[in-house]
């Protein structure tokens, strides 16, 4: 088994970092924020995934898992070390925001005194790997001895420690011109997986950092696709849930991520299809990628659309309504309210006079800190007592299975907008709902 070191210890690093034990490894994770590391430290995840405390318990306490603040340590603890810090949207720009990363390997370039190999797993802009490489073969004591190789990850928000533990496949970009010893380390750190006949796909560097951008827009596009048609189903009577069905079944598209609703969000899809748009500017390739600028707008028109909704819904105006809004974070069983459609539309509505009343079975905290004026129930009943106007916008299985004809009792007005398309029409219209969905009015 290896000693490795995980820099960065937010979702995606403390995931691996805990995957890495799981799959045998000794473990240390990096990071330069105190409060967080002495956290990890105690096993606490400071932030919701499902099945990463357990996880994360059990390597600390076993001490197969450990981390801390000193870069140095990390470096003199191993010799396999993985980049994991984000690449946020730059302000003001499409552009990704590198801070992060380059100073990881401006900080531990200069450490390395052996032989060494570095995986970048951050979401980057093609490009970035060679110009990183280079770099640490110039700051680096040991010179053409330190390695950089990348290693995309494909985490799912909800799923990270199924993705990281039993992946649908593995993706490494190495230098052809200085293959090294990337890949055979790799190989070592992963057998556990590979043992499973994971697909292992090795590629030269520019391909790797391209599989995660060119899926994550791929995956974007066909989300807006069927929330484009829902709008035609709006506006002709047609039912986009059983057009998707149909479509579905042809084995060249398939069923999954045609659901319309309220669109995507979350830390990885907005800013990455943006940072690939703007790196394909840079490239001089922009009309390859032109087509993302109609997605992203697909997107955000989705909110509008809900928010237009909702004003018709309780009369054409907004003011001293009471709505409430189930949902806060951008997906169920995650905390992550970044780029959230569900507490867009909820800032929307209460700026424009809603009396809004939000709840999220996780995601309460991270929203109240973004948007402090908005009210927050601390349940599913709370949030709906007296209200004029229910919208389910994230799909929860708490919202998908709840008896319309209790929360009825609790309302105002028996009137719904399933934002995610994810309530059983049937029995909410049954129980005396005005039930409303995204692209199925006839539904």
């Amino acid at each position: 088994m290896a000693s490795v070191s995980v820099f960065g210890t937010g979702y995606l690093g403390a995931t691996h970092a805990a995957g890495m034990a799981e799959l045998g490894h000794d473990v240390i994770g990096v990071d330069v924020d105190e409060a967080k590391i002495e956290r990890l430290s105690r096993g606490e995840v400071p932030f919701f995934e499902p099945e990463l405390p357990e996880l994360l318990r059990k390597h600390v306490e076993s001490g197969r898992l450990r981390f801390t603040t000193d870069a140095r340590e990390a470096v003199d603890a191993a010799d396999i070390h993985f980049i994991g810090v984000g690449t946020p949207q730059k302000k003001g720009d499409y552009g990704a925001d590198m801070r992060f990363v380059d100073a990881v390997i401006d900080t531990i370039a200069p450490l390395l005194t052996r032989p060494s190999v570095i995986f970048g797993k951050s979401t980057v802009p093609v490009g970035t790997a060679a110009r990183l490489a280079a770099r640490v073969r110039e700051l680096a004591p040991v010179g053409d001895q330190a390695e950089l190789a990348w290693n995309p990850e494909f985490l799912r928000e909800g799923f990270a420690v199924e993705d990281t533990l039993r992946p649908d496949r593995l993706v490494l970009g190495v230098d052809p011109e200085r293959p090294g010893r990337a890949e055979e380390v790799a190989r070592d750190v992963y057998a556990g997986i590979l043992a499973r006949d994971t697909p292992f796909l090795v590629t030269d560097l520019a391909t790797a950092e391209l599989v995660k951008v060119s899926a994550n827009a791929f995956l974007a596009t066909k989300i807006s696709f069927i929330n484009a048609i829902a709008e035609v189903c709006d506006a002709t009577g047609a039912d986009v849930v059983q057009l998707a069905d149909a479509i579905g079944y042809d084995e060249r598209i398939g069923r999954k991520f045609l659901g319309a609703g309220l669109g995507f969000g979350g830390g990885c899809l907005p800013k990455d299809i943006r940072a690939f748009m703007a790196r394909a500017g840079e490239l001089g390739v922009d009309q390859a990628l032109t087509f993302l600028r109609e997605v992203d707008a697909v997107n955000m028109r989705r909110r509008d659309h809900v928010v237009q909704l909702a004003a018709q819904s309780v009369g054409g105006s907004l003011l001293g309504a009471r709505i409430a809004v189930l949902g806060a974070a951008f997906k169920p069983n995650s905390d992550d309210v970044r780029d959230s459609p569900a507490l867009d539309v909820a800032g929307r509505l209460h700026l424009g006079g809603a009396d809004v009343r939000v709840y999220d079975p996780q995601g309460m905290a991270n929203a109240a800190a973004l948007w402090p004026t908005l009210t927050y129930a601390e349940s599913i009943d709370s949030a709906v007592k007296d209200a004029d106007l229910v919208i389910v916008a994230t799909e929860w299985n708490e919202f998908r299975t709840a008896d319309p004809g209790a929360l009825g009792a609790l309302v105002s007005k028996r009137r719904v907008i399933d934002g995610r398309n994810c309530l059983p029409v049937d029995a909410w219209r049954d129980a005396g709902w005005e039930y409303t969905g995204m692209g199925r009015h006839a539904g």
